[in-house]
């Protein structure tokens, strides 16, 4: 569901409630607010039937499995871990995060999100979870590199049998500026490092590239040119400029990357540099990078 549609459905829904009734919800605390929102899905899963919870699962496009073979993707996983880094903590993420987790650092949309009853939202991206436990770490740490895989529930519609849960392998690395584009350079190199040792093992004959793009910022200009593009120099995956590119400018600052496999016609990840950490932190000299790949869309283009 869209804004739009969004908004069609609360005027109508406002329309019908008894005049006063924005006014006094809104007035409510937190945890007075939860409380109502609780009761009210108590009494109406009370009235639900077991019949009423099959067409459910048949027909609600947020609860149907996915089609993947699990015991595939927990090798293909298993072996990502393995790839990893020895200094990249693994991140056990909960299947819930605080609301606003999302639309707080990042331009989306909160109809985008499950948003659950408790002050919470279901995890939609393990990227935005992973910034805030880096931020945290980062009052301790000098420099924070962590990892999770997870599966992810979005509220838009993809359309056609897309699933509206799938599972992301995730990377998000924090770290404060040493000046001349230096930090988000090293970032970088081990980012794309990572995800061009992954696909050369998994994805050997898929026609695996990396795509960088800048974002009207010269010094990570200059930094890819000078330093990045030397380091990913003479691998079996190449390292694509992708300059046309404007999907995700104003989400990431200065640069974005993307995974593709099938000679760039399948897209299987993105990432990029972003302000979530310094914005976390309160700390404009704070570097964020995100990346992730989603693991079920490499499982099918290996498989083609």
């Amino acid at each position: 569901m869209d804004g739009g549609e969004l908004a069609g459905a609360e005027r109508r829904v406002w329309a019908a409630m008894p005049t006063g009734t924005r006014t006094a919800l809104a007035g409510l605390s937190g945890a007075d607010l939860r409380s109502l929102l609780l009761s009210v899905a108590h009494d109406r899963a009370a009235t639900i039937r077991p019949s009423e919870v099959v067409r459910r699962w048949r027909e609600d496009r947020f609860v149907r499995p996915a089609g993947t073979d699990p015991r595939v993707l927990a090798r293909v996983e298993a072996r990502m871990w393995q790839l990893l880094p020895a200094d990249v903590a693994g991140v056990e993420l909960s299947p819930v995060v605080p609301l606003g987790t999302c639309s707080a650092v990042a331009p989306v949309s909160q109809n985008r999100i499950v948003t659950t009853a408790r002050a919470s939202e279901v995890l939609s991206d393990p990227t935005n979870a992973l910034a805030v436990e880096a931020a945290l770490r980062r009052r301790r740490q000098g420099e924070v590199h962590l990892a999770a895989a997870h599966r992810v529930l979005r509220a838009q519609d993809f359309g056609g049998d897309a699933s509206a849960h799938f599972r992301l392998f995730a990377l998000v690395s924090s770290a404060r500026d040493t000046g001349s584009g230096g930090t988000q350079a090293r970032l970088l190199v081990r980012h794309l490092t990572y995800w061009r040792t992954v696909l050369a093992e998994l994805a050997p004959t898929a026609a695996a590239q990396l795509h960088v793009t800048t974002f009207d910022d010269r010094v990570v200009r200059e930094r890819l040119a000078d330093t990045v593009r030397p380091a990913l120099d003479g691998g079996a995956v190449p390292l694509v400029d992708e300059p046309e590119r404007s999907r995700g400018r104003g989400y990431y600052t200065g640069c974005a990357l993307r995974i593709t496999l099938l000679g760039g016609g399948l897209e299987i990840g993105d990432g990029g540099l972003t302000d979530w950490t310094a914005r976390l932190r309160g700390d404009a000299k704070e570097r964020c990078l995100v990346s992730c790949l989603a693991t079920e869309r490499l499982v099918d283009g290996i498989n083609r």
